[in-house]
């Protein structure tokens, strides 16, 4: 018994990590090298009106995520936001060429979710995202 529990609890402590109270989340997943894509910069901006208003930018971590990616100062508000993946220095960084300077994911906050996670699985010529959880 002791040895199902101590093998329970080794095998939730990796996902409880992720857990946050932050209503934001990226990742980044490099799938020509199936690993993750540590050191990106990734941009989030707000759209007030016809513009974009920046709210914060941060690199992803060493597992290729960004687990409290919106302002802690700022209440969540519904609206349209962008996520952008800064992947052309990225890649120039990672000594690799590729086709897209950058990968810009606009997507809606409707209020129904209190956590929204944007995956982004990226080659050096093409890309794909969705709504994660």
């Amino acid at each position: 018994m002791r040895y199902a529990l101590s093998f329970l609890t080794a095998s939730l402590l990796p996902t409880l990590s992720f857990a946050s109270n932050n209503p934001l989340s990226v990742h980044v997943l490099n799938q020509t090298q199936g690993l993750p894509s540590s050191n990106m910069l990734v941009v989030l901006e707000a759209q007030q009106g016809d513009s974009w208003i920046k709210l914060n930018e941060a690199k992803t971590n060493k597992d290729g995520r960004i687990t409290e990616f919106y302002p802690k100062d700022k209440p969540l508000k519904k609206g349209i936001y962008k996520v952008t993946f800064k992947t052309g220095d990225w890649f120039k960084a990672n000594n690799q060429r590729s086709f897209f300077p950058e990968v810009p994911v606009v997507f809606v906050i409707d209020g129904r979710l209190d956590h929204y996670h944007i995956p982004l699985l990226l080659s050096p010529y093409g890309y794909s995202t969705y709504r994660g959880n």
